[in-house]
């Protein structure tokens, strides 16, 4: 950990992301590092006294429970500015105001990042300068291609963070451990003896007042594209050498060129659907398209199921199913890898009750291996036994280790530029065929499982 003071600057600071995530993130960085040193500035067009601002950064560190002495000092140097990012002299009159090495946090809408980069590409940054975006980047591949651009013409790839908090969450990184660490599974983790995974994000949330970003966004955006396939990405990828993150983000970089929908066909690979009016957990949930803010002739799905194959020798043939949905009957955040029947079981035991099975749940983190075993009694018969762990807690909130990344300079929890846009190409034939009409808009009742027959 660099003793040097960073200068965090957060662009759009007024907003609910410093708020919710970035603030407490940092609290939580500050309690399990306490010796870091970091000046926290907010920029946004909205009027916010120094006190105010200070109060904002002082509660969140006061929850996390940063050590007083730790937080005063970061509150006394933390410090608001009433900027309009998108006037060239007032962003001018802003960067003069920090310090270097600086880490600018886009807390704004894409559509306004892109706007503040062409004026940070004309006013050029102090040297060593990073930039953090949040998801989506860009809305479909040209865009992601032009961001990507925009960006280095700023600051070199090394220097750019573009955030999946995901990434910060200690079960995705478990996923490293688990493949590569022990002798048991790795041998194993291909498709001579896998036969499916699964990849699931179902949520009991309904929209929860976001139409403004959902409506435009919908289910296959918001976490197939932006989430479930970075998971894939570290399942599939090929064993590293190093934990260096260029070598890491290399593999990733290379699984996800593998990646095709199902039989290359994004219309027989996909499905979609929206909820209608039902009840989740005792409460009652509308029906989506009647919500406000929500255009129901935008058709957007709150459902999405994308079956995808990696065109490579270790993952041929082996479908991996990435499903997310909202307001449904039950969570189901986990990774599930079906491994094949064995090639023979010796007559005279009964049948197998099912294939084998891993199962790594993603929030909270544990993981399980359901296998084929004897059963009490008849020593002929076979049943499931699971054998199950919990998986080690991360010391901080995910937005705690991101930001730590980036104060560090180090981009092993961020995406690189060509994932990035790997990411849109798998996704944008599925769009194409929804937009064609290709892939029907199905229904399934709020608090359900889905529509039948998914």
């Amino acid at each position: 950990m660099p003793d040097q003071t960073t200068t965090l600057l957060i662009l759009g600071a007024s907003g609910d992301l410093t708020r919710r995530l970035l603030l407490p993130g940092l609290g939580t960085l500050l309690r399990e590092e306490p010796g870091r040193t970091v000046r926290v500035m907010g920029a946004d067009r909205v009027e916010l006294s120094q006190e105010d601002w200070q109060a904002k950064v002082r509660d969140s560190l006061a929850e996390a429970e940063v050590p007083q002495e730790v937080a005063e000092r970061v509150v006394a140097d933390s410090t608001y500015h009433r900027t309009d990012l998108l006037e060239k002299d007032q962003l001018r009159a802003l960067l003069e105001q920090t310090g270097s090495p600086l880490a600018l946090y886009f807390a704004l809408p894409p559509a306004v990042t892109v706007k503040v980069c062409v004026l940070l590409e004309e006013l050029r940054v102090p040297e060593g300068t990073r930039l953090a975006l949040e998801k989506p980047f860009g809305d479909s591949l040209e865009s992601a291609q032009e961001l990507n651009r925009q960006l280095l013409r700023v600051v070199p790839e090394g220097s750019i963070f573009r955030i999946d908090h995901f990434l910060g969450v200690s079960t995705i990184l478990n996923l490293i451990g688990l493949r590569f660490a022990n002798r048991l599974l790795q041998p194993i983790w291909t498709a001579e003896h896998i036969e499916r995974v699964e990849i699931c994000y179902d949520e009991t949330l309904a929209l929860e007042g976001r139409a403004g970003y959902y409506d435009h966004a919908g289910a296959l955006m918001d976490m197939i594209q932006s989430h479930l396939l970075e998971i894939l990405a570290f399942f599939a990828m090929e064993a590293p050498a190093t934990m260096q993150p260029e070598e890491i983000r290399g593999l990733k970089a290379q699984a996800l060129r593998a990646v095709q929908p199902w039989g290359h066909d994004p219309t027989a690979a996909s499905r979609r659907a929206r909820y209608t009016a039902g009840e989740v957990e005792g409460t009652q949930v509308p029906d989506y398209a009647s919500e406000e803010g929500v255009d129901p002739e935008r058709e957007t799905e709150t459902l999405a199921q994308l079956t995808v194959q990696l065109d490579n020798a270790r993952w041929s043939g082996v479908p991996f199913v990435l499903r997310s949905g909202k307001a449904l009957g039950d969570k189901a955040k986990r990774v599930v890898v079906v491994f094949r029947e064995p090639a023979h079981t010796p007559t005279g035991l009964s049948p197998a009750p099912g294939p084998d099975r891993l199962v790594l749940e993603l929030k909270p983190g544990s993981v399980a291996l359901e296998l084929s075993m004897n059963a009490e009694g008849d020593p002929f018969d076979l049943e499931q036994k699971e054998l199950a762990a919990e998986l080690g807690k991360s010391r901080m909130l995910p937005y705690g280790e991101i930001l730590g990344a980036i104060l560090d300079g180090n981009p092993l929890l961020t995406i690189r530029g060509d994932e990035a846009e790997e990411l849109w190409r798998i996704v944008e034939p599925v769009y194409a065929a929804w937009r064609a009409g290709e892939v029907p808009l199905e229904e399934y009742a709020a608090g359900s499982d889905g529509p039948g027959g998914w």
